[in-house]
């Protein structure tokens, strides 16, 4: 090939003009369709907020934290053993779940990086993250329930647990991933060993995120309902100790969700009514906890 046939070089292969209007045109278009979709979710959002606040409200009184849940048609009663119950339940299930997915994310984040154990890790996460909650319950189930022939608080708070360390562990690997590598660095530089420099430098600067990480992984298992039905069930009844029928290792252990299900199709409107009240009360804890960590933690404060 003569050098009057050869290409020439990709600068001197003439480009075709793009139209200015054309592109404010695109540009304006999916602005706009961006904020029509933010706002599209705000509203619905706004709604759901409004409606359940209509209609909770009205049951939301010092009866219905402290009284046990009425039986059919009787009149009255509360919400109070399912409020505990569910703290008690998302706690034992945050003792589990945050501190395997914390040492999992550093472990991905300052040791693993891309070995093979760590990129099988993280594939697993990201499987485990799209799996339905209700296998995490016939998980527990098969573990917990069946062979003890109970059910419990305890299998409850196993099955949250495996929904929430998914989320913990991708959530904080991020979070660490965006420390820079010259805090790393400088720490190793001055001789300290690495796990101190991880936990003494790493995560100290990266505690406001993993503080969020923890809060997005307990909000994620507050209001599940499909595990539960499977491992700690419900029950009208105080939480009464860790064994025995009313105990969290004993027997069935009462919480919201399960008894907003009920309540909400049941034919008796006071008990619809505390359905409401419950949703009212999990929206408010999720929100309000929200809302809380990020005026807390703010960039500044």
């Amino acid at each position: 090939m003569s050098a009057d046939t050869m290409p020439g070089p990709l600068s001197a292969v003439p480009l075709r003009p793009r139209s200015v209007a054309r592109r404010r045109v695109v540009d304006r278009l999916v602005t706009s369709l961006a904020w029509l979709a933010a706002a599209f979710g705000v509203f619905i959002m706004g709604w759901i907020v409004v409606t359940v606040v209509g209609r909770g409200i009205g049951a939301i009184n010092w009866a219905f934290f402290t009284q046990s849940p009425p039986a059919g048609a009787d009149l009255g009663g509360g919400l109070g053993p399912c409020i505990v119950g569910t703290i008690v339940l998302t706690g034992f299930a945050a003792v589990i779940g945050i501190p395997i997915g914390f040492f999992g994310a550093v472990y991905l984040s300052e040791f693993g990086r891309t070995g093979r154990i760590a990129t099988a890790i993280r594939t697993i996460t990201n499987v485990v993250l799209g799996v339905p909650s209700i296998i995490a319950g016939l998980f527990a189930y098969a573990i917990l329930v069946k062979p003890l022939h109970h059910y419990s608080g305890f299998a409850g708070s196993v099955a949250l647990a495996f929904i929430m360390l998914p989320v913990m562990t991708r959530a904080a690997e991020d979070v660490l991933n965006l420390v820079p590598n010259e805090l790393r660095e400088s720490a190793l530089a001055m001789g300290a060993p690495r796990w101190r420099a991880t936990l003494g430098v790493i995560v100290r600067s990266a505690r406001a995120g993993l503080i969020t990480s923890t809060i997005l992984a307990v909000v994620r298992v507050a209001g599940e309902t499909a595990p539960l039905l499977f491992t700690a069930l419900s029950s009208p009844y105080w939480l009464n100790g860790l064994f025995g029928p009313s105990g969290f290792f004993g027997g069935p252990v009462a919480n919201l969700t399960k008894t907003i299900y009920d309540y909400s199709t049941s034919p008796y409107q006071h008990l619809q009514q505390l359905a409401w009240g419950g949703a009212l009360v999990i929206i408010v804890a999720v929100l309000g906890t929200n809302v809380l960590v990020r005026l807390v933690f703010q960039r500044g404060k």
